[in-house]
């Protein structure tokens, strides 16, 4: 695989940055606040797997909840901070959903998620993700969480309150921002290909 081609685009400007990951489209690529090109790594098979079922999860908890949309982890959201991430999943209300254009909706979208989650595979930095997760509650997120399957550990992050960090948990409620959402964490971290 070929490095991201870089000439012909002023990374600062949102278009330009989603025509840049369009033209390098094999690349999992998200930018900082500071502007900073991220590239990341495919993840291996069991992260894979567990990201499959954490969406999966958080897809028919939305259904049921019929309030919003749940996104993967290819969705790129524009943060108001300048940032463009990609949590590994995400959901975001139908009511904000529907403040944006057709056009916005086709690109990444111009919002921080309600909910953003970001699943650490043995290649993850963990002070990284714990700084990716502050800057989702400092842009709007109201409930993010950092699931840590090595640790066995989830890292709860929500506005105006100190991170939580659960040990070992069976369930985790996703209540009070999203009711009726019990994430089975069992299987995400017992789940073996």
């Amino acid at each position: 695989m070929s490095a991201p081609t870089l000439t012909g685009f002023d990374l600062a400007n949102r278009e330009n940055f989603f025509e840049f990951c369009q033209a390098n489209a094999t690349w999992q690529i998200e930018r900082n606040s500071r502007g900073e090109i991220v590239v990341e790594m495919p993840t291996g098979g069991e992260s894979g797997f567990r990201n499959a079922e954490l969406t999966a999860q958080l897809v028919v908890w939305s259904r049921l909840n019929g309030a919003g949309r749940a996104f993967d982890s290819n969705t790129g959201f524009d943060l108001p901070n300048g940032a463009m991430r990609s949590p590994d999943a995400s959901w975001v209300s139908k009511a904000r959903l529907a403040t944006l254009t057709a056009e916005q909706k086709k690109k990444f979208l111009p919002l921080a998620p309600d909910f953003a989650v970001e699943l650490r595979s043995e290649t993850d930095s963990l002070a990284l993700l714990q700084e990716k997760m502050t800057e989702y509650i400092a842009c709007g997120v109201r409930l993010a969480l950092l699931l840590d399957p090595a640790q066995r550990s989830v890292h709860v992050y929500r506005p105006d309150v100190e991170p939580e960090v659960l040990e070992n948990p069976q369930t985790l409620d996703g209540s009070p921002e999203l009711p009726n959402l019990t994430l089975d964490i069992a299987a995400l971290f017992d789940t073996e290909l």
